[in-house]
This record gives structure tokens, sequence and C-alpha cells, in this order.
């Protein structure tokens, strides 16, 4: 039995649309996997864009808390600065003209004060 040119031609056609139909097949069998992978993939993402929500809303609370201790801190600061200056404009600078007579006093009578400990713990 001969085979005509046609029915050749129709037996490769055939094969070759088998062929393509079962790499079609696995090329779409192929993409549903990646379909439902995708979806697991975005479904951790989803979550872990939830948590890092819930971690910017603590970073921005905390942030708040800290720019309340600095303002906190700032005054502080300046309270002290005010207060140093007060020192040393009301009181340290006018009472500087006593100072050379005030050391040597008090040198004077810290020495005394070394000399009776001695005195009692050498008894």
């Amino acid at each position: 039995m001969l085979l005509t040119l046609n029915q050749v031609l129709a037996i490769i056609l055939t094969a070759a649309a088998v062929v393509v139909a079962t790499l079609l097949v696995l090329f779409l069998i192929q993409l549903r996997r990646t379909a439902r992978e995708g979806e697991r993939t975005l479904a951790k993402a989803q979550e872990l864009m939830d948590g890092m929500k819930v971690l910017e809303a603590k970073i921005d609370d905390s942030l708040e808390d800290l720019g309340q201790v600095l303002q906190t801190s700032k005054k502080a600061v300046t309270r002290l600065s005010e207060a140093a200056f007060f020192l040393s404009t009301r009181i340290i600078r006018p009472s500087a003209k006593y100072w050379p007579l005030l050391f040597p006093l008090i040198r004077l009578g810290w020495q005394q004060m070394k000399r009776r400990k001695e005195k009692r713990h050498g008894e």
C-alpha cells in the first residue's frame, strides 16, 4: 500500500499538532503552578506589609515621644543656662573682689581642721 503525498502531509501535520498540543498543555500546567505560587507570595507579602504598618506605627509613636523628650531637654538646658548666667552675673562676679581675701582664709581654716583631726587620731 502506497501513501500519497496528501496522506504523508496529513500524518506529519497530525504529529505536529499532537506535539504542539502536548507542549501547550505542559505550558498551561506550568503557568497554573506559577500563578498559585505567585498568589502565595502575594499573600505572604501582604502579611509582611501589614507587619510593616504596625512597625511603622510603633516607630511613629516612638518618634513622637522622642520629640517630646527633646523639647523637655531643650527647656531644661535653657533653664540651666539661665541659672548659670544668673549665678555668674549676680553672685560670682560681685563677690570676685573678695576672693583674694577669702581663699587664704578658707585654706587656713582647712589646714586647722586637718591638724585637729591629726591630733585626735594621734592621741
